[in-house]
């Protein structure tokens, strides 16, 4: 009969135990997912903001080596107009 109680109110204390309140630490769990989601939000936004300040010094470097292009462009029309026209008056 003693060892009947004695298993009986181990298994409810081992009942007792596992009806352990964790409500604290699930409280910490989300809080630490929350923050660990805003931080991953802000290096997002961080990377996306630096992509879009290459994306845009890409575009000012290839509009200038696009003027560059045109007046080098222009420099050699007027060299090759005077080589013609140096190379003309050579014929005899």
């Amino acid at each position: 009969m003693m060892k009947k109680v004695a298993l009986t109110a181990l298994v409810l204390s081992l009942g007792l135990a596992a009806c352990h309140n964790n409500a604290p630490d699930n409280n910490a769990s989300a809080v630490n997912s929350a923050e660990m989601e805003a931080n991953a939000d802000a290096t997002a936004a961080v990377n996306d903001s630096a992509n879009a300040a290459n994306v845009a010094d890409n575009a000012l470097d290839n509009a200038a080596n696009s003027v560059s292009d045109a007046g080098n462009a222009a420099s050699n029309v007027a060299d090759n107009t005077a080589n013609a026209v140096s190379n003309a008056g050579n014929i005899q």
